[in-house]
């Protein structure tokens, strides 16, 4: 057990735990079943309360001011420039992660036309990625992901057939993973095919330093309450260029840049007071809320030694960001078990990413290369509960179900089977 006087060494149910007999096993999860326990979600949001938001609603009644870059937007952004060590002008705000990806794809690389309709999305993404660019006239183009970095590789895609066709590329920061942004800003230079970054659960990694933004190359993210920074919906757009960051705030906004005149593709996807409010008291929160998810993340860390499981298997932040907990099983059968067995025990987990793009209906046709990885990550990436709220016993009981899980699978390879010789021949 990890020594952490923050983690309380409460693992009763790992103790619940022993060299049972196989059989007793496959029914040891349903002492892990809700009795009067609460269903543990794979992730339960907690944003500002009531008392945290409503100095800023007041904000709000004073000015009378709701949408259109509102006096509230105004400070979120220039909040977060602070934090992200970013000039004036840097940061637009969304009224969703999704629009900051529209807005940032207009802006850089404008709508689809007929000798480019591609926008290349890793295959291995949440649907958002590739939802955004079909907003912006693009076929989403899937290509499989680097088992490193569980997203696009460059070097891959400077040589790939169709880059002619290629109108933007969106790289992922998978589970808000940090990726080189000056690598890609540099395929961008030598290849001429524009990249946006799809950075929706990388503010620890940006406001942290792991990802540093690029001038050339935007980033989007989102604020979504399954988010590690949440006000419900929203997003912004990184971009430490401020009249390239103005063409992507016009982009939110039917296109208006100081007139009412409509001047470029866009939509309507600004950020209301109201969300930029809870964002504010989000803000005001963050260090806390940060270290509860580093809390939770020591529990876990901490219940896997306790039942004996490979700490290789279990990624927690800094490795991913700090909302997720990833359990890396070595398959597919394997993950799909556990999930069934999680249920049982009244444990919900998830696969965040789905199993592909790939195998979304809207995207059944798209065109693609080979995912090989795409197709070994998704169905060996199985989300654990998670929440700045959870408790160590909680966590405890997770792992429980996870350590009894492998015991019964251990078990079952065990059982030999008879040699075909020995048995008899039916009549």
């Amino acid at each position: 057990m990890v020594d952490d006087p923050d983690v309380p060494g409460d693992f009763g149910p790992l103790r619940m735990i022993d060299a049972a007999a196989p059989d007793a096993l496959s029914h040891r999860l349903t002492a892990f079943a809700p009795k009067g326990r609460r269903r543990l979600l794979a992730y339960e949001p907690r944003l500002p309360t009531t008392d945290a938001v409503a100095p800023y609603l007041r904000q709000i009644d004073q000015a009378r001011m709701y949408s259109n870059q509102g006096p509230l937007v105004r400070s979120l952004q220039t909040r977060l420039q602070s934090s992200f060590g970013l000039v004036d002008g840097s940061v637009v705000t969304a009224s969703s992660g999704t629009a900051a990806l529209v807005a940032a794809i207009m802006a850089h690389a404008g709508t689809a036309t007929a000798e480019r309709p591609y926008a290349v999305c890793p295959a291995y993404t949440f649907v958002a990625t590739a939802a955004g660019a079909s907003q912006c006239g693009y076929q989403p183009y899937l290509a499989d992901v680097c088992e490193e970095s569980w997203t696009l590789d460059p070097d891959r895609l400077a040589d790939h057939p169709l880059l002619e066709r290629f109108g933007v590329v969106i790289p992922v920061s998978a589970y808000g993973r940090a990726i080189d942004v000056a690598r890609w800003a540099q395929f961008q230079r030598d290849t001429g095919v524009k990249v946006v970054i799809d950075a929706a659960a990388a503010i620890e990694a940006v406001a942290d330093g792991a990802m540093t933004c690029d001038a050339r190359v935007p980033l989007a993210l989102s604020f979504h309450a399954t988010k590690a920074f949440g006000c419900g919906e929203g997003g912004c757009v990184l971009w430490p260029d401020p009249a390239l960051a103005a063409k992507a705030s016009q982009a939110t906004n039917f296109g208006f840049m100081g007139s009412r005149n409509s001047q470029s593709a866009s939509l309507n996807g600004k950020m209301s007071e109201y969300h930029a409010a809870v964002a504010l008291a989000e803000l005001d929160g963050w260090s806390a809320k940060r270290a509860d998810f580093g809390r939770a993340a020591r529990a876990y860390q901490a219940a896997f030694a306790q039942a004996g499981l490979p700490a290789e298997d279990l990624l927690t932040t800094p490795h991913v960001a700090s909302n997720y907990v990833i359990h890396r099983c070595t398959d597919a059968a394997t993950a799909e078990a556990l999930q069934s067995a999680t249920d049982l025990a009244g444990v919900e987990t998830r696969f965040w990413y789905g199993r592909g793009l790939h195998l979304h209906d809207h995207l059944a046709d798209a065109p693609r290369d080979a995912l090989p990885v795409t197709e070994s990550l998704s169905g060996s990436l199985l989300g654990l509960p998670m929440g700045s709220g959870l408790a160590s016993a909680e966590i405890a009981r997770v792992v429980a179900v996870i350590k009894t899980e492998r015991l019964r699978t251990a078990a079952v390879e065990d059982v030999p089977f008879p040699d075909c010789a020995s048995v008899p021949a039916t009549a």
